[in-house]
């Protein structure tokens, strides 16, 4: 049985997962890639795409809520817990997709990804199905304007990838939004890019008043996130067809899809996904225009 490729959105709500996908719907199926939009978020309610397979068809958030008196959140972990307790019903019907090409748009409940059991239960049972995924987390540029909120990024970025064991691509959403707080940035784009000497980040972790009383514990997340050194960022804004290429070659090449996919691709689209995509300076002349 050929393998189906790939990948599953996720990130925190209001990061821009829904609007990726329908971003990366289109841009796919313009290079002549067929696309199934698959929807596992219950309390999506605001797609911009037609979707192939959608949990509400499984079940409802809203009914969960009204039939076991539960809030927003504890009804979406119950969703989450019904479908992997019913992943042969999700199974059965991707197994029916053997040539497209897979997006999965997931809820923005974070600890689903940190420490929750259920999608981790859920990919592993696909990727014995021969389903093969990669993650792409979506955190909102503007983190990167507060010291303290992009320490948060990285630290909820290297749980997810070592809680979900997948492949895994970090990408920094809304940069056309870059410009509204540029003043704001202690660095240049390449740092929160690379995530470069994450100790000039401690410096300024200790002279913001608010997280300067945490001193020891800040040493010691960044040492955590140094010593596993998983996170990086691509950047991206689904306007900007260059920096969409730049994450479709990444994910290609995290999943496996150019060693097993079947879309006819030219020449320069092979090698942007054999070599990484773009050079460093034109590269950084792309980000540097966004500031």
């Amino acid at each position: 049985m050929a393998a189906i490729f790939g990948q599953l959105v996720i990130g925190p709500p209001g990061s821009g997962k829904t609007t990726y996908c329908n971003a990366m719907c289109q841009f796919l199926e313009k290079i002549g890639r067929k696309v199934a939009v698959i929807n596992i978020d219950p309390a999506n309610e605001n797609m911009k795409y037609s979707t192939t397979i959608d949990i509400s068809e499984l079940i409802k958030h809203e009914e969960v809520m009204e039939t076991y008196k539960l809030g927003p959140n504890g009804a979406l972990v119950y969703c989450m817990e019904f479908l992997e307790a019913n992943v042969e019903w999700l199974i059965t019907k991707i197994l029916n997709l053997k040539d497209y090409y897979l997006i999965f748009d997931c809820p923005g409940q974070i600890e689903l990804y940190t420490h929750h059991k259920s999608v981790a239960a859920i990919v592993e049972k696909m990727s014995q199905n021969l389903i093969r995924l990669c993650s792409v987390y979506l955190i909102d540029s503007h983190y990167c304007s507060e010291p303290g909120k992009y320490l948060s990024s990285l630290l909820v970025c290297t749980s997810t990838m070592l809680q979900l064991g997948l492949p895994h691509i970090n990408v920094l959403t809304k940069f056309d939004q870059m410009k509204k707080f540029k003043d704001r940035l202690d660095f240049n784009i390449d740092f929160y890019t690379e995530v470069l000497d994450l100790h000039y980040l401690l410096e300024k972790l200790d002279e913001d008043p608010f997280t300067a009383k945490y001193k020891k514990l800040n040493a010691a997340l960044i040492s955590l996130i140094e010593d596993y050194s998983l996170v990086s960022f691509l950047p991206l804004d689904i306007s900007n067809q260059n920096l969409l290429l730049q994450v479709k070659n990444a994910v290609d090449k995290a999943n496996g899809y150019i060693f097993g996919g079947n879309e006819p691709q030219d020449i320069q689209t092979l090698l942007a996904c054999a070599v990484g995509a773009v050079n460093e300076n034109e590269k950084m002349s792309t980000l540097e225009s966004y500031l």
